[in-house]
């Protein structure tokens, strides 16, 4: 819906959440600056992506030398159908074109049966309009670097940051006790050459991910530790064969290892996911669910693949934001062909094997967008985001009631108090104190404090809920865990009797 996309980015842009980078100097497409707002919204989300506490986090470079993507397959299937328009010379991905303007799925087709569809359907140049297209071709997008002071060697920057946890894998598995299952979780950059970067965060040529390659023995892929904590979990499961009715169906976990033929340690990462994105970043049940992808929409080395898809109503549809892949052994198997290094790992048994792989992997600027589009809300009196108290980047915002009698220097004491505390909170004294409740209702802020000429005498203040716009009295020497109260969840009711 453009009239909500409309409004929501120019909340962000004006506000700090995100805006093209440098935009003045006319910008780039692909690219875009977090403010400081945006900052703190993103890093909320990366603090939050913690599925499993026995996982561990590394940090690589984000530039590699050829022969990794050589090994990973990345220079020969790293690649999107492009065609140009010849009057006007506009490049475009054929199968974005197809399925924008005749809502038919190509992914995993030849090029040329791209180009037949095109020519048979008479499409068009989305730019001038011009009928006269190239054949469509496969185009790379990897970024290549020549390094070195006469440039003798050729790198790339990494398109995923999922290489750099198979090529730690040994140093990591010797490093944690030679113990299976590990995981390995990356935060990182990733860059792509897009052809025709779009849809706000959903196509970028520098983006960020957060990965997690969960290494196992294949033999015990039905052995899960938790499995009984989970077995009962109803998963919403968007089934290939229910596409054009677009049923989701719920199914209990143990349902999808049984009808499914699914093993329990997918299944459980599925669940894994699923409450994440319900439980914590508490996205309506309604607006999520799990999209099998068929043999032929899924990458060759995926042998189970499902994409976590939310409703994004400024994008009109279900979009993919994260996905669950059983990549089994191929990247440690191709490294260690094109390293000449082992990667075999023996078990309690004394059997050689090469590990299987479990990927779990989000694209965190397009759950930021997610985010940002979910919870946004229109009301009669106001625009605001919604953010789950957790997630929101400001938590608490003080303002003395005037700007006189001492109340901002009580104000700004209430300030260094809960900032001392930890909390993230913002003061403001410009304007009157219903401007600068609405300028903090707008960026999502869930809790304000207010210093009136009663906070003078009784050493209290007024605790407003964004939400509900309703209001209590709190002692300030209770506020530090009134709010950690409130932040977690209590209701505004349990904390103190409303007052008008």
């Amino acid at each position: 819906m453009q009239r909500k996309l409309d409004k929501i980015m120019a909340i962000c842009e004006k506000r700090g959440f995100f805006f093209p980078s440098a935009e003045i100097y006319g910008g780039k497409a692909g690219f875009w600056t977090y403010g400081h707002l945006g900052t703190l919204l993103k890093r909320k989300f990366e603090n939050e992506w913690n599925l499993d506490e026995n996982f561990y986090e590394i940090e690589d470079c984000n530039l590699l030398p050829e022969q990794v993507f050589v090994s990973s397959g990345h220079l020969e299937h790293f690649r999107d159908p492009l065609t140009e328009c010849k009057k006007c010379h506009f490049r475009f991905r054929a199968d974005e074109l197809i399925e924008d303007e005749l809502n038919i799925n190509v992914e995993g087709i030849k090029a040329e049966a791209m180009d037949k569809i095109i020519r048979d359907n008479n499409l068009k140049c989305p730019k001038c309009g011009s009928r006269e297209l190239t054949k469509v071709r496969w185009f790379n997008m990897m970024f290549e670097l020549k390094v070195g002071a006469v440039g003798e060697e050729t790198m790339y920057l990494r398109p995923e940051t999922a290489q750099s946890a198979y090529l730690s894998f040994k140093r990591e598995f010797y490093a944690l006790r030679e113990k299976l299952p590990i995981g390995l979780a990356i935060i990182g950059k990733a860059y792509r050459n897009e052809i025709s970067p779009r849809q706000v965060f959903f196509r970028l040529r520098e983006f960020t991910q957060a990965e997690l390659q969960i290494f196992f023995d294949p033999k015990k892929i039905n052995e899960v530790e938790n499995w009984n904590k989970v077995r009962r979990y109803k998963l919403r499961m968007f089934l290939a064969k229910n596409r054009k009715s677009k049923k989701v169906v719920e199914m209990s976990c143990e349902d999808v290892v049984k009808k499914l033929n699914l093993p329990k340690m997918y299944v459980y990462y599925l669940a894994m996911v699923q409450r994440f994105y319900l439980n914590i970043l508490k996205i309506p049940k309604e607006k999520f669910r799990l999209k099998e992808l068929t043999e032929k929409e899924r990458a060759f080395y995926n042998k189970i693949h499902y994409d976590v898809e939310l409703f994004l109503e400024t994008l009109e549809g279900f979009k993919e934001v994260a996905g669950i892949h059983y990549r089994t052994d191929y990247d440690l198997r191709n490294h260690q062909e094109g390293s000449k290094e082992s990667m075999e790992v023996i078990n309690e048994k004394k059997e050689k094997f090469i590990p299987h792989v479990l990927e779990l992997s989000f694209g965190v600027d397009r759950n930021v967008f997610s985010i940002v589009d979910i919870f946004f809300k229109e009301e009669k009196e106001r625009n605001l985001f919604v953010f789950p108290r957790k997630l929101a980047p400001i938590e608490v915002a003080i303002f003395p009631l005037v700007r006189k009698d001492k109340l901002p220097q009580k104000a700004r004491k209430v300030f260094s108090l809960l900032k001392d505390s930890g909390f993230i909170v913002f003061y403001d004294e410009k304007g009157s104190i219903g401007r600068m409740y609405r300028r903090m209702d707008e960026i999502g802020c869930p809790a304000m404090i207010t210093i009136d000429y009663d906070s003078l005498k009784n050493d209290d203040c007024t605790l407003r809920d964004r939400d509900t716009m309703k209001q209590i009295r709190v002692k300030i020497d209770e506020l530090p865990q009134t709010i950690l109260k409130f932040l977690n969840g209590e209701k505004l009711t349990k904390l103190g009797k409303i007052f008008k």
